[in-house]
């Protein structure tokens, strides 16, 4: 039988993988200039960690985790998000023992059973940051504009932030008491998903796709900020402002996940159809304490590498599929075939990047395989140039070629 990958999976192609190294470059520049450390956490982890960490009336906890019992009969669960791994091992491994605030980032694949759609995956792809141990709202505004300078160094256009203020465990109780007192006189037209998440977390209900036309005139949770609050979430806004960051207030925008507190925010892009968001984050105060570790503040974001492809493919940013190389080595004759193995791997060894023909082929052929390529150079050596110890070195952009000495060859590719 031919297997196929499972459904909601992709194979990512030479030619591809590029795009997404580009990418993950990109991502990885950007947070060493803003001094945020990689951190690679398992791809599995307790189940009770999302559940807590995550929250158990989410949609992702309650119907879209992959979700197994070891051979230790444990509940696992393959990780549907980055940020409580990361938070796990914040705690488990101390950092927060460390003097400075500690500033993260993850790439990798995250994992939810859903339907698979445009820019919609059961595995796909998050880029995500996470700092611990700041109450600092300048923190805030750093983890939003690293989000959004790294849409701009991919040449995204048209990319916003929306924010919102989701307050304290406090301010959100009295919220909730407003907004059921909203919801509940049309609780028999809302969907199934909303009518059974109004007495468990009736925010969530403002999250939900298929009502939102009937939330028209909801309370507002920045009626229920407190004082402090109120004063968190204006200085989030004075210091966007300031770095001339452009951001537009969202008074429903609650994301999916149950941790947040103070600011949320999401990235909306053009290009991917009714779904827009191709990033979100927001404040977790008391997620730490939550997964067990102490009352230690932290905040990040989430993006989806996907949606992210999807976006650059549709504004036609260029992103490099095929990454060139410095040189492909042409031989011609038996002595010159054996001498351009062994002057292949010194160049690599030297630090290029070489290839050469190893199906016999003709020259002709040969030099079709170097455009293919993208090769700056041919080096090309027939057995007269190795009788006088040179290599003919061609330039494929300008078509200039000369001999030079075996010897130098290095040399001259620098």
């Amino acid at each position: 039988m031919a297997f196929q990958k499972p459904t909601g999976t992709q194979d990512f192609l030479p030619g591809t993988v590029e795009k997404w190294q580009y990418v993950e470059e990109k991502a990885r520049d950007l947070c060493r200039r803003f001094n945020y450390r990689e951190i690679r956490t398992p791809m599995f982890e307790q189940t009770e960690l999302f559940q807590r960490g995550v929250g158990e009336t989410t949609d992702v906890v309650q119907k879209e985790m992959y979700t197994f019992e070891d051979k230790g009969h444990r509940s696992m669960t393959l990780r549907p998000e980055g940020t409580a791994g990361v938070v796990r091992a914040y705690a488990e491994n101390k950092l927060y023992g460390e003097p400075d605030v500690s500033k993260l980032y993850y790439m990798g694949p995250m994992f939810r059973y859903e339907r698979p759609q445009a820019g919609r995956y059961r595995q796909f792809h998050q880029f995500g940051v996470e700092a611990f141990g700041s109450v600092d709202p300048a923190i805030d505004v750093e983890v939003i504009a690293l989000g959004l300078q790294f849409f701009k160094e991919l040449g995204l256009k048209d990319v916003s932030v929306e924010i919102n203020s989701v307050g304290t465990s406090e301010t959100r109780a009295a919220y909730n008491e407003a907004l059921l007192g909203f919801l509940r006189p049309m609780k028999d037209t809302l969907c199934k998903d909303c009518q059974h998440r109004m007495e468990r977390n009736p925010m969530r209900v403002l999250d939900c796709k298929v009502d939102q036309d009937k939330f028209v005139g909801a309370p507002s949770i920045l009626d229920s900020l407190d004082e402090e609050s109120t004063a968190y979430f204006q200085q989030v806004k004075d210091h966007l402002t300031a770095m001339e960051v452009p951001y537009r207030v969202n008074e429903r925008l609650v994301r999916g996940l149950d941790y947040y507190t103070h600011t949320a925010f999401e990235y909306k892009a053009q290009g991917i159809g009714a779904i827009d968001t191709i990033g979100g984050g927001g404040r977790y105060n008391k997620l730490v304490a939550e997964v067990g570790g102490p009352d230690q503040p932290g905040i990040g974001f989430g993006i989806g590498m996907e949606r992210l492809q999807l976006i650059l493919a549709s504004q036609e940013v260029e992103v490099p599929a095929v990454k060139p190389i410095d040189v492909y080595l042409v031989a011609i004759g038996e002595a010159a075939e054996k001498e351009t193995v062994k002057q292949l791997f010194k160049l690599r060894t030297l630090g290029f990047s070489a290839e050469r023909d190893y199906l016999g082929r003709k020259i002709k052929a040969q030099m079709k395989s170097a455009d293919r390529f993208q090769a700056r150079y041919t080096a090309i050596l027939g057995d007269d140039e190795l009788s006088r110890g040179e290599i003919s070195l061609k330039a494929m952009d300008t078509g200039e070629q000369q001999n030079v000495k075996l010897a130098q060859l290095a040399d001259h590719l620098k």
